[in-house]
C-alpha cells in the first residue's frame, strides 16, 4: 500500500462528510462528559473529569463505529449494544462496601447515564444529549444540597479534638456519643510534646452533626475542637 493510496482514501473520507459529522459529535460528547466529570472532580470522586470524559467520548465513538462499520446491510446496534454491559462492569468497580457502608453508587449511576449521553451524541441526538446532561448536573448539584437542608441525608463528618492523654480524650468523646448510640469511626491519634490530637468521623444527619459539634465544644476536657467537614462517600 503506497502513500498515495493512503492519501486518496483519506481524501475520499473527508469529502464524504463523515469526518465532519464524527468530529462534531465527538467534540460535543467530550464537552458534555467534561461538564459532568468536572462536578465529580470537584467532589473528589474516584471517577473524575478525565474518566467521565473518556467514557462519554468512548460511548459516542462506539455508536459511530456501529453505524458506519455495519453499512447498509449490517446490524447497526450490534456494537452499541455491548456498551451497556461494559459500563455495568466499570460501574461495579466503583462501588465499595466497607463496615456496612456502601459507597460509589451515585458514581456508578452517573457513569451509566454518561454512557447514554455519549450514545445519544454519537447517534446524532444532540438536543437529547444536552437535555440529559442538564438533568444530571441539576440532580448532582441540587438534590444533594436539598437532602442536607431537609435533614434527609446521613453525612460522614470528620472531627479533631485535642487533650492531654489519648485515653482521656477518647473516653470523653465516647461519653458524648453514647446517648445517641453513635460511635467513633476511622480514628487516628497523634501525640505531640504538649497534647494529643484525635481525629475521627461520625455518621449522622446535618442537624445531628451540629448538635454533636456543640456538645464537643462545651466539654472542658478538650483543648480545642475542630469540625473537619463532611467526608461524603457520595
Amino acid at each position: 500500500m503506497s502513500w498515495q493510496h493512503i492519501v486518496e482514501v483519506l481524501r475520499r473520507e473527508m469529502l464524504s462528510g463523515v469526518i465532519e459529522v464524527a468530529v462534531a459529535r465527538l467534540v460535543l460528547a467530550a464537552v458534555l462528559g467534561g461538564l459532568i466529570g468536572l462536578e465529580r472532580q470537584l467532589k473528589r470522586r474516584a471517577a473524575g473529569l478525565r474518566t467521565v470524559m473518556f467514557l462519554c467520548v468512548g460511548a459516542a465513538l462506539f455508536t459511530l463505529l456501529s453505524k458506519y462499520l455495519s453499512g447498509d446491510v449490517g446490524d447497526q446496534t450490534r456494537i452499541a449494544s455491548q456498551i451497556i454491559p461494559g459500563i455495568g462492569f466499570i460501574g461495579a468497580g466503583s462501588i465499595l462496601h466497607n463496615r456496612g457502608l456502601t459507597t460509589g453508587l451515585t458514581t456508578a449511576a452517573t457513569l451509566f447515564v454518561v454512557a447514554s449521553v455519549g450514545m445519544a451524541t454519537g447517534g446524532g441526538l444532540y438536543l437529547t444529549a444536552i437535555f440529559a446532561t442538564g438533568i444530571v448536573l441539576l440532580v448532582l448539584f441540587t438534590l444533594g444540597r436539598l437532602e442536607q437542608i431537609f435533614n434527609l441525608k446521613l453525612l460522614l463528618v470528620g472531627y479533631e479534638v485535642t487533650g492531654r492523654e489519648e485515653t482521656e480524650v477518647v473516653r470523653e468523646v465516647n461519653h458524648i456519643l453514647e446517648p445517641e448510640h453513635r460511635v467513633m469511626e476511622n480514628t487516628i491519634v497523634a501525640v505531640t510534646h504538649t497534647h494529643t490530637r484525635v481525629q475521627f468521623t461520625v455518621e449522622g444527619t446535618n442537624v445531628e452533626q451540629r448538635g454533636l459539634l456543640d456538645r464537643l465544644q462545651k466539654s472542658k476536657l478538650f483543648g480545642s475542637v475542630t469540625q473537619l467537614g463532611p467526608v461524603e462517600p457520595e
